[in-house]
C-alpha cells in the first residue's frame, strides 16, 4: 500500500479513538457483588460509572433515637419495598442533623440480606436518572436511588428529570426502583412573594401566577410519602449524647458527668441535633484517649 494512504489511515483512526472518547457512551454495569452500596459519578469526560461504596457506615435503626414515628414508616415503607409489595417514593424532609440521611443508612443495612441495595446520585446527575434505572431495571435486587440534601433553583434541569422519572414519564416505573430523597425544606425550588401575587400584573408578567406556585411544588407532591423531621428538645439530644457516648466505649458515670458540656456545645453550634451530639461524643471520648 501506498505509504501516503498508510499514514491518512492511521490519522482517520486515531481521529475515530478520540471521538470515541468523547461521545456519550452507554453506562457500563459494575461488579454487583462487590457492594451493597453504590455512587454514580461523573467522568472529567462525561461519561458516567457506578462506584462501589466500600466503606459504608455501620448504622443500625436502634442507633437513631427520638425519631421513632418517622423510623416507623420508612422502615415499613422499605419492609414492603423488598417484599415485593407496593411502596413509595419517600421525601424525607425538616431540621437539618435530624437523622434523615442515617435512617436511609440504617435502612440499607438492615434490609440488605433481603436484596436490598441504594444507589447515591447527586443533584448536578439526575438528569442521568433514566439510564442508572435502565441498567438496574432487570437486575433481581431492590435499589433505592438514594438523593441527599435535594433542593433546586430555577433553571436546574435535574428538576425536570428527576420529576418525570418520579411521576410523568410516558414509561412506567421500574418495579425495583424507588427514589429515596433528604431536604431541608419541603418544597424543592424556591417560592417568592411574587409568585403569591395573584392580584398584581405587570408589563410581561405571568398570567396565570397561580399556576406558577402549582408548578413550584408539584415535584414534592409526586413523592408518595412525606417524613417530617423536628428540632429536638434538650433532654432528647441529652438522650442521643448518651447513645453515642455509650457507643463509643463510654461508662454511666461518664456520660452523666457529659451532660453539662454536651449542652454547651450545643449552645456553641446553636443546634441540638444529632449531628452535632455525635461530634460532641467524638470530641468528648477523643479527648480521653478512646479511639473511634
Amino acid at each position: 500500500m501506498d505509504p501516503r494512504w498508510e499514514h491518512l489511515l492511521r490519522r482517520a483512526e486515531q481521529m475515530f479513538d478520540r471521538l470515541e472518547a468523547i461521545l456519550p457512551q452507554p453506562l457500563s454495569p459494575p461488579n454487583w457483588s462487590e457492594a451493597i452500596a453504590w455512587r454514580y459519578r461523573k467522568r472529567a469526560s462525561g461519561h458516567g460509572a457506578l462506584e462501589p461504596v466500600r466503606h459504608l457506615a455501620p448504622l443500625r435503626l436502634e442507633d437513631l433515637r427520638a425519631v421513632d414515628e418517622q423510623k416507623e414508616r420508612v422502615v415499613a415503607n422499605t419492609r414492603q419495598f423488598v417484599r415485593g409489595l407496593p411502596a413509595n417514593n419517600v421525601l424525607l424532609t425538616g431540621a437539618r442533623g435530624t437523622g434523615k440521611s442515617s435512617l436511609i443508612k440504617a435502612c440499607l443495612n438492615a434490609f440488605a440480606d433481603q436484596g436490598l441495595r441504594l444507589i447515591e446520585v447527586d443533584k448536578a446527575d439526575l438528569t442521568d436518572l433514566p439510564d442508572i434505572i435502565d441498567l438496574v431495571a432487570s437486575r433481581p435486587e431492590r435499589f433505592i436511588i438514594f438523593c441527599d440534601d435535594l433542593s433546586f433553583e430555577e433553571g436546574e434541569s435535574g428538576y425536570k428529570a428527576l420529576k418525570s422519572v418520579l411521576d410523568g414519564s410516558v414509561a412506567a416505573a421500574s418495579h425495583n426502583v424507588l427514589i429515596y430523597a433528604t431536604s431541608n425544606r419541603r418544597h424543592l425550588l424556591p417560592e417568592y412573594m411574587r409568585d403569591n401575587l395573584e392580584a398584581t400584573r405587570g408589563p410581561g408578567g405571568e398570567l396565570h401566577p397561580g399556576e406558577v406556585v402549582e408548578e413550584k411544588i408539584s415535584l414534592s407532591e409526586r413523592f408518595g410519602l412525606w417524613v417530617s423531621f423536628y428540632p429536638f428538645g434538650q433532654e432528647e439530644y441529652l438522650a442521643i449524647v448518651g447513645q453515642w457516648l455509650a457507643a463509643l466505649g463510654a461508662t454511666d458515670a461518664e456520660i452523666a458527668a457529659a451532660r453539662p458540656q454536651a449542652l454547651v456545645w450545643a449552645l456553641e453550634r446553636g443546634s441540638r441535633s444529632g449531628r452535632v451530639a455525635y461530634q460532641f461524643a467524638r470530641d468528648f471520648m477523643g479527648k480521653r484517649g478512646v479511639s473511634a
